[in-house]
């Protein structure tokens, strides 16, 4: 008798403790719905977890008195409990979270031509600055002859046009230095010379040419150049 009541006693707790076992699966997506979300946290009240993977697909364990919940960024859901879904094996939800769709960005190499030209636009007054003097402060008019004021008042400007000049000088500089490393390149000195590594650059350091020999010689003179330099460098390192 005291056997039976133990049985009994533990079947009725174990039964009082059981419950059905389901797995829900199913997706998650943006508020779009065509972007599936990959790690959105996938909780339950009964203490099972996971994450959705990269196509936001997840499938987790749960009892039926349970419910589930999302969290994606910080953000959670209201729990969804197991017994109110229509099927547990497909619970698709979509969740608050708009996934910008960038244009496709195509990088393209870097132009001299389109760099400078674009470089003259943005630095147009710069480039374009001249020294107030008898001619910029003279205009003619209709009724002859007259003093442009503007002008009149930039002539007295010396810190302003010192400054301006030298800033131009500046930006002419470099836009000659960019011409000489756009013909003396380090893709045409492999090619001509076959050197690479440490070798280019000491060679490209000590045989660069300057921007005036680098504007007024042909493409046949400037490689026989680079080739009559590779010869002394030889000499130099004892090849």
């Amino acid at each position: 008798m005291y056997i039976k009541l133990i049985t009994v006693c533990a079947f009725l707790f174990l039964a009082s403790h059981a419950q059905a076992q389901y797995k829900v699966q199913g997706t998650i997506y943006d508020s779009s719905r065509n972007h599936p979300l990959e790690a959105v946290s996938v909780m339950t009240t009964g203490g099972r977890g996971t994450t959705t993977d990269a196509n936001g697909h997840y499938q987790v364990d749960v009892g039926e008195k349970d419910s589930v919940w999302f969290s994606y960024l910080g953000k959670p859901t209201v729990k969804f409990p197991v017994l109110k879904m229509a099927d547990v094996s497909q619970f698709d939800i979509s969740l608050r979270v708009n996934i910008p769709v960038l244009r496709e960005v195509k990088v393209l190499p870097r132009d001299y031509r389109q760099d400078s030209i674009q470089n003259r636009k943005d630095y147009a007054k710069v480039f374009d600055f001249e020294r107030p003097n008898l001619g910029t402060m003279t205009s003619i008019g209709p009724t002859g002859a007259g003093i442009d004021l503007d002008e009149l008042i930039r002539v007295f400007q010396f810190k302003k046009n010192k400054s301006m000049e030298r800033f131009q000088q500046r930006l002419v500089r470099e836009e000659q230095d960019k011409f000489v490393d756009h013909r003396f390149n380090k893709l045409l000195i492999r090619r001509l010379t076959g050197l690479t590594g440490d070798e280019l650059n000491r060679f490209t350091l000590l045989y660069r040419p300057s921007y005036e020999f680098t504007l007024y010689t042909s493409d046949y003179d400037f490689q026989s150049y680079i080739k009559e330099a590779y010869k002394r460098f030889k000499g130099q390192k004892g090849f």
